[in-house]
């Protein structure tokens, strides 16, 4: 897949956009799956997740209780050539409660990205919120 500017925009796309659905959907090995197998996860103020299973171990314990969406929005993909790249986008996170949807965080990714065999991956995915 690596190649021109597009290609490379269009995987990455991809790959976030997998990641909020499996996230939303509360399914953890499709979650993980979105990583490398040495791949890294930082969240402000909540910890560093490195590995499939250390990540495993905490995407499960953040399945959904209920309905929610994470908008990922104004992504800026930066093709580093050699199958890498790296995204900032915003992340806004919707929950649905008692009094319908509301906004309960605000942050930003920032994500450095690899290509293997066609299919993008985070190698670091970190997360800090502004709210």
């Amino acid at each position: 897949m690596t190649g021109n500017f597009a290609d490379v925009s269009a995987g990455v796309t991809a790959v976030l956009a997998e990641y909020v659905h499996a996230l939303d959907d509360g399914r953890t090995d499709d979650v993980v799956a979105t990583f490398r197998e040495d791949g890294v996860m930082e969240i402000e103020g909540m910890g560093t997740f490195s590995g499939t299973d250390e990540l495993s171990s905490a995407y499960a314990g953040w399945v959904p209780r209920g309905p929610q969406r994470h908008m990922v929005l104004n992504a800026h993909v930066t093709d580093l050539g050699d199958g890498r790249a790296r995204s900032v986008s915003d992340v806004v996170l919707l929950v649905r409660g008692a009094d319908g949807w509301g906004v309960t965080m605000v942050g930003r990714y920032d994500d450095e990205l690899v290509e293997e065999g066609g299919t993008w991956r985070f190698l670091r995915r970190s997360a800090t919120f502004v709210n």
